[in-house]
């Protein structure tokens, strides 16, 4: 996501889902956010009562509507071979726009959630649950059958948010171009 131009509180969500994807969740502190965002630092406790925690789920919150977003766009036109193609298009501009340092938001608050508020595996269930019905409910309405376009669903994520792990640490897109490979298959309705 850009910084965009807006009130002290959207400059925050915006500069914590930043540091987020490139620095994980550890990374995000409330003076790490106030240096990135330029914000002053009254304000993130006016704005975000709850302190460290509340902005970053606020900012994973506001992160996975994004990707939601994505995804709707994605899969508007009901091809899921289309859709997957889209998505990992964005995950490949997102590497190499930010010289592959910035991953997914969600994962990373996933990945480092022991260290944060208890609400974090809430709000990420409902992230990814909310990302994994929309890829079920294309793939059932391109014709998959409804329990195998739910596993498949979950796969996708996984796969996806993994080969965008990959591509990180190897600097090169090509985990992902292995995903949509491989998956083209998969995804057309048999």
């Amino acid at each position: 996501m850009q910084r965009t131009s807006g009130g002290s509180k959207q400059q925050m969500l915006t500069s914590a889902v930043s540091l987020l994807r490139e620095r994980g969740a550890a990374g995000v502190t409330v003076d790490a956010v106030l240096a990135h965002s330029g914000a002053p630092r009254g304000s993130v406790y006016h704005h975000f009562p709850g302190g460290r925690s509340e902005l970053i789920l606020s900012a994973v919150g506001l992160a996975g509507e994004h990707i939601g977003e994505l995804l709707d766009e994605a899969i508007a036109d009901g091809s899921p071979r289309r859709a997957l193609e889209r998505f990992v298009w964005f995950w490949k501009q997102t590497l190499i726009d930010t010289d592959y340092l910035a991953g997914c938001p969600v994962l990373a608050l996933a990945v480092d959630s022991h260290q944060n508020a208890p609400q974090a595996a809430e709000l990420l269930q409902e992230v990814f649950a909310s990302w994994q019905t929309r890829i079920q409910q294309l793939l059932v309405g391109a014709g998959t059958p409804a329990d195998r376009a739910k596993r498949l669903s979950t796969l996708t994520i996984a796969a996806i948010e993994g080969a965008v792990v990959l591509c990180r640490v190897h600097r090169d897109t090509g985990p992902l171009d292995d995903v949509l490979t491989e998956f083209t298959t998969l995804l057309d309705p048999s």
